[in-house]
Protein backbone atom coordinates (compact mmCIF):
# COMPACT_ATOMS: atom_id res chain seq x y z
CA UNK A 1 0.00 0.00 0.00
CA UNK A 2 1.41 3.38 -0.98
CA UNK A 3 1.32 6.51 1.12
CA UNK A 4 -1.34 7.95 -1.23
CA UNK A 5 -3.65 5.09 -0.32
CA UNK A 6 -5.20 4.77 3.09
CA UNK A 7 -6.30 1.67 4.88
CA UNK A 8 -9.95 1.13 5.79
CA UNK A 9 -9.11 1.60 9.47
CA UNK A 10 -7.49 5.01 8.78
CA UNK A 11 -10.51 6.06 6.76
CA UNK A 12 -12.80 4.92 9.60
CA UNK A 13 -10.79 6.90 12.23
CA UNK A 14 -10.83 10.05 10.06
CA UNK A 15 -14.58 9.75 9.56
CA UNK A 16 -15.12 9.26 13.30
CA UNK A 17 -13.00 12.38 14.02
CA UNK A 18 -15.10 14.40 11.57
CA UNK A 19 -18.33 13.16 13.17
CA UNK A 20 -17.03 14.00 16.65
CA UNK A 21 -16.05 17.50 15.52
CA UNK A 22 -19.52 18.00 14.03
CA UNK A 23 -21.28 16.87 17.21
CA UNK A 24 -19.06 19.11 19.36
CA UNK A 25 -19.72 22.04 17.03
CA UNK A 26 -23.48 21.51 17.28
CA UNK A 27 -23.30 21.35 21.09
CA UNK A 28 -21.28 24.58 21.14
CA UNK A 29 -23.85 26.31 18.91
CA UNK A 30 -26.70 25.18 21.19
CA UNK A 31 -24.91 26.41 24.31
CA UNK A 32 -24.01 29.71 22.64
CA UNK A 33 -27.63 30.22 21.53
CA UNK A 34 -28.84 29.73 25.11
CA UNK A 35 -26.39 32.18 26.59
CA UNK A 36 -26.94 34.76 23.82
CA UNK A 37 -30.65 35.00 24.73
CA UNK A 38 -29.81 35.53 28.39
CA UNK A 39 -27.06 38.04 27.55
CA UNK A 40 -29.37 40.14 25.38
CA UNK A 41 -31.54 40.94 28.40
CA UNK A 42 -31.42 44.55 29.61
CA UNK A 43 -28.45 45.39 31.85
CA UNK A 44 -30.76 45.72 34.88
CA UNK A 45 -31.73 42.05 34.41
CA UNK A 46 -28.20 40.65 34.21
CA UNK A 47 -27.15 38.35 37.07
CA UNK A 48 -24.03 39.20 39.10
CA UNK A 49 -20.83 38.80 37.06
CA UNK A 50 -19.45 36.10 39.38
CA UNK A 51 -22.38 33.78 38.54
CA UNK A 52 -22.57 31.37 35.61
CA UNK A 53 -25.49 29.79 33.80
CA UNK A 54 -26.37 26.52 35.54
CA UNK A 55 -29.65 25.59 33.92
CA UNK A 56 -32.09 26.78 31.23
CA UNK A 57 -35.74 25.66 31.37
CA UNK A 58 -38.85 26.50 29.38
CA UNK A 59 -41.96 27.33 31.41
CA UNK A 60 -45.41 26.75 29.96
CA UNK A 61 -48.66 27.19 31.84
CA UNK A 62 -50.83 29.97 33.24
CA UNK A 63 -50.59 33.18 35.18
CA UNK A 64 -53.50 33.03 37.64
CA UNK A 65 -55.22 36.36 38.32
CA UNK A 66 -57.78 37.13 41.00
CA UNK A 67 -60.18 40.07 41.02
CA UNK A 68 -59.65 42.26 44.09
CA UNK A 69 -61.51 45.31 45.29
CA UNK A 70 -59.87 48.44 46.67
CA UNK A 71 -61.89 51.54 47.56
CA UNK A 72 -64.84 50.11 45.61
CA UNK A 73 -62.81 49.58 42.41
CA UNK A 74 -62.14 46.04 41.21
CA UNK A 75 -59.02 45.05 39.31
CA UNK A 76 -57.14 41.91 38.29
CA UNK A 77 -54.10 41.12 40.51
CA UNK A 78 -51.59 38.32 40.00
CA UNK A 79 -52.27 35.46 42.39
CA UNK A 80 -49.59 33.00 41.23
CA UNK A 81 -47.99 31.29 38.28
CA UNK A 82 -48.94 27.69 37.55
CA UNK A 83 -46.57 26.23 34.97
CA UNK A 84 -44.67 23.11 34.03
CA UNK A 85 -40.90 23.34 33.44
CA UNK A 86 -39.29 21.57 30.50
CA UNK A 87 -35.65 20.82 29.74
CA UNK A 88 -33.81 21.34 26.46
CA UNK A 89 -35.11 18.10 24.92
CA UNK A 90 -38.71 18.65 26.05
CA UNK A 91 -38.60 16.42 29.10
CA UNK A 92 -40.68 17.49 32.11
CA UNK A 93 -38.25 18.71 34.79
CA UNK A 94 -40.44 20.45 37.35
CA UNK A 95 -43.07 23.04 38.08
CA UNK A 96 -43.31 26.75 38.85
CA UNK A 97 -45.86 28.08 41.33
CA UNK A 98 -46.58 30.64 44.08
CA UNK A 99 -43.65 32.02 46.01
CA UNK A 100 -42.40 32.34 43.30
CA UNK A 101 -41.09 28.79 43.54
CA UNK A 102 -39.45 26.37 41.10
CA UNK A 103 -39.49 22.71 42.13
CA UNK A 104 -38.18 19.49 40.55
CA UNK A 105 -40.71 16.91 39.41
CA UNK A 106 -39.90 14.55 42.28
CA UNK A 107 -40.06 17.40 44.83
CA UNK A 108 -36.48 16.81 46.02
CA UNK A 109 -35.13 20.19 44.89
CA UNK A 110 -36.66 23.65 45.16
CA UNK A 111 -35.74 27.33 44.97
CA UNK A 112 -37.85 30.25 46.21
CA UNK A 113 -36.93 33.70 44.94
CA UNK A 114 -37.95 37.35 45.03
CA UNK A 115 -38.06 39.90 42.23
CA UNK A 116 -35.23 42.47 42.28
CA UNK A 117 -35.64 43.98 38.80
CA UNK A 118 -38.22 44.09 36.03
CA UNK A 119 -38.31 45.31 32.42
CA UNK A 120 -41.13 45.38 29.88
CA UNK A 121 -41.20 42.49 27.43
CA UNK A 122 -40.42 43.52 23.84
CA UNK A 123 -43.87 42.05 23.13
CA UNK A 124 -46.44 44.42 24.68
CA UNK A 125 -48.92 41.52 24.94
CA UNK A 126 -46.58 39.59 27.26
CA UNK A 127 -45.66 39.73 30.93
CA UNK A 128 -42.45 41.58 31.93
CA UNK A 129 -38.98 40.11 31.95
CA UNK A 130 -37.56 39.66 35.46
CA UNK A 131 -34.40 39.18 37.50
CA UNK A 132 -34.96 37.35 40.76
CA UNK A 133 -32.65 36.50 43.63
CA UNK A 134 -32.75 33.34 45.71
CA UNK A 135 -34.48 33.56 49.11
CA UNK A 136 -34.20 29.87 49.99
CA UNK A 137 -33.17 26.65 48.30
CA UNK A 138 -32.93 22.95 49.00
CA UNK A 139 -29.50 21.55 49.82
CA UNK A 140 -29.46 19.08 46.93
CA UNK A 141 -30.74 18.61 43.41
CA UNK A 142 -30.96 20.74 40.29
CA UNK A 143 -31.95 23.96 42.10
CA UNK A 144 -29.58 23.64 45.09
CA UNK A 145 -26.87 25.99 43.72
CA UNK A 146 -29.21 28.59 42.19
CA UNK A 147 -28.62 32.19 43.30
CA UNK A 148 -30.27 34.22 40.51
CA UNK A 149 -33.04 33.58 37.98
CA UNK A 150 -33.95 35.43 34.79
CA UNK A 151 -37.43 35.20 33.27
CA UNK A 152 -37.05 36.16 29.60
CA UNK A 153 -38.65 35.55 26.19
CA UNK A 154 -42.16 35.79 27.64
CA UNK A 155 -45.25 35.10 25.55
CA UNK A 156 -48.70 36.00 26.88
CA UNK A 157 -49.70 35.97 30.55
CA UNK A 158 -50.88 39.61 30.74
CA UNK A 159 -53.72 40.37 33.16
CA UNK A 160 -57.17 40.39 31.56
CA UNK A 161 -58.42 43.78 30.41
CA UNK A 162 -62.04 42.85 31.12
CA UNK A 163 -64.06 43.98 34.13
CA UNK A 164 -64.32 41.51 36.96
CA UNK A 165 -66.29 40.49 40.01
CA UNK A 166 -64.51 40.39 43.39
CA UNK A 167 -62.74 37.04 44.06
CA UNK A 168 -63.23 35.87 40.46
CA UNK A 169 -60.18 34.02 39.11
CA UNK A 170 -58.89 33.76 35.57
CA UNK A 171 -56.02 31.70 34.12
CA UNK A 172 -54.08 33.38 31.30
CA UNK A 173 -51.74 31.13 29.24
CA UNK A 174 -48.07 32.09 29.09
CA UNK A 175 -44.63 30.80 28.18
CA UNK A 176 -41.21 31.97 29.36
CA UNK A 177 -37.55 31.00 29.31
CA UNK A 178 -36.02 30.65 32.77
CA UNK A 179 -32.26 30.97 33.19
CA UNK A 180 -30.82 29.80 36.53
CA UNK A 181 -27.43 31.14 37.67
CA UNK A 182 -25.03 30.37 40.50
CA UNK A 183 -21.35 30.30 41.39
CA UNK A 184 -19.09 28.19 39.17
CA UNK A 185 -18.62 24.72 40.60
CA UNK A 186 -15.12 23.31 41.03
CA UNK A 187 -14.22 20.59 38.52
CA UNK A 188 -14.60 17.02 39.78
CA UNK A 189 -11.51 15.90 41.62
CA UNK A 190 -10.42 19.45 42.52
CA UNK A 191 -10.54 20.31 46.18
CA UNK A 192 -9.98 23.61 47.87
Amino acid sequence: MTSAQSSPSTHYRNRKRQQTKLVLSLIAVLLLTQSISAQTAPIALQPPKDQVLLLHLKGKGNQIYVCQSSSGVTAWKLKAPDAKLYGETGELVGRHFAGPTWESTDGSSRVVAKIIASAPSPDSQSIPWLLLTMVSTSDKGIFSKVQSIQRLETKGGVAPSTTCTENEEKAVPYEAAYYFYGEPQPAAGNSR
